[in-house]
């Protein structure tokens, strides 16, 4: 198992992209701070709205995945003024679709929201936070752009700088509009829609800024007079469109799961929203050094040492559970401790303690799984990809009914669902590897 990168050398790429999800997962989080301290009505909708607000951008997201992938094979090949075509032409396309979506939201969020929320109060504030978050899209769409470029070219430490600037920003932001501080008016809700739009908008300033005083302009081929390339930008939607496509399925998906649950009543959903939180802090972890693999895959397939990446991927798992097997560890050893963290309900503590243990135990899988994934991903066959991915959510969508609501069986054994996608992931993706025919695929 030769590997073209060391285990310091992924560490360098990776920690960075670590750091940087752990800063915005906090945009997240101080907006559920601040609002606790509104009302429950507010503190919800806010949750709504941010589900309602993550499958518009993992749109973006995934498109913005298909151009990491391109620019990292551009980079493998040392075609480093492609790069700069590439990033402009991306970002006109999303740019262009964050006009299209404002555009749609503004006149059907309304309608959409209304079908699905009960509550005459959570609606109206749902609403009135959607009014104005909807003009993230702008700027969420373009930083997304920025992030692939980075990442394609492995230089991301600059990630986790502007992450941080991104979190102070909405911090000092929220706390002026949603409590009316510093001479502002006490907006609500809606000031939180606010911050952590402009939060954004810095976001994107600050990458502007690093570009043109950091970066080689020149050898990446960045020019203002750049014209739009139709035909470049078909290459670039056909490795694109199908991470797009990928990205909001696996979201769609997932939120069967919590629907399907629902079901079962009060008191599982709730275990369920517990457990998902925890497991967000893994995910994160497995995300970053997924992130990674795609990228160190595609400079490797452009460099022409296709070789080397199956040992690359070996060394980046390895690296993964060092940090996940002892998160998983802590999280068995001591369950009722990290759960206390949520709420002092004993009952709900000992309802939860099967569903958590479960929940730790599928990153056994789960890291090898999504590691592969994206390695698959990175080799530019994002087609093949695609069909995996809608194979293994058939699969886990097929269970989950089957579990969930055929044979409505406890919260814990709902939760072996996130071991039956792992594996089936797992194992399209080994066979797809192991086939070799990837080590010829041109983009």
């Amino acid at each position: 198992m030769t590997m073209k990168f060391s285990y310091r050398q992924i560490w360098q790429i990776a920690y960075p992209i670590l750091l940087s999800l752990l800063m915005e997962n906090m945009i997240n989080l101080t907006d559920t701070v601040f609002l606790g301290h509104v009302g429950e009505v507010e503190l919800g909708a806010s949750a709504l709205a941010g589900v309602y607000y993550l499958a518009i951008f993992m749109l973006a997201f995934g498109f913005s995945v298909g151009v990491q992938i391109l620019i990292g094979r551009r980079n493998g090949e040392r075609r480093y003024a492609e790069i700069g075509s590439i990033f402009r032409q991306g970002t006109v396309f999303l740019l262009a679709l964050a006009a299209v979506l404002f555009s749609v939201s503004q006149w059907a969020t309304p309608y959409l929201l209304r079908l699905f929320i009960q509550s005459d109060a959570v609606y109206a504030a749902t609403e009135k936070y959607m009014e104005w978050r909807v003009y993230g899209f702008f700027f969420s769409f373009a930083a997304v752009m920025f992030r692939a470029f980075f990442v394609g070219i492995t230089r991301t430490r600059v990630l986790t700088v502007n992450s941080i600037v991104m979190v102070l920003s909405n911090v000092v932001l929220n706390y002026v509009l949603i409590f009316g501080k510093c001479g502002f008016p006490e907006l609500g809700i809606a000031g939180a829609a606010i911050a952590s739009s402009v939060a954004e908008a810095v976001s994107v300033i600050f990458f502007v800024i690093y570009v043109r005083t950091k970066v080689d302009r020149a050898k990446y081929g960045f020019s203002l007079r750049g014209r739009f390339e139709p035909g470049l930008l078909r290459h670039v939607l056909g490795v694109s469109v199908w991470t797009m496509i990928q990205s909001f399925v696996s979201i769609s998906t997932w939120f069967l799961f919590f629907l399907a649950v629902e079901h079962l009543g009060e008191r599982p959903l709730a275990v369920t929203n517990m457990v998902r939180s925890i497991s967000s802090l893994m995910f994160i972890v497995v995300n970053a050094f997924a992130s990674t693999t795609s990228s160190l895959v595609s400079n490797l397939m452009g460099a022409g040492q296709a070789r080397y990446v199956p040992g690359t991927c070996a060394c980046t798992i390895r690296m993964c559970y060092m940090l996940v097997l002892p998160i998983m560890l802590l999280i068995m050893l001591f369950p009722q401790t990290v759960l206390r963290l949520y709420t002092d309900s004993g009952p709900l503590i000992g309802a939860s303690v099967p569903a958590l243990l479960v929940m730790a135990s599928s990153y056994l899988v789960s890291v090898p799984c999504f590691i592969l994934f994206n390695a698959v991903s990175g080799t530019g066959n994002t087609r093949s990809a695609l069909g995996m991915e809608l194979v293994a959510l058939a699969v886990y969508a097929a269970y989950v009914v089957w579990v969930i609501l055929c044979l409505r069986a406890d919260v814990a054994v709902c939760w072996t669902t996130e071991h039956v996608y792992a594996v089936v992931m797992l194992s399209l993706c080994w066979l797809y590897l192991k086939r070799g025919r990837w080590r010829t695929k041109r983009i």
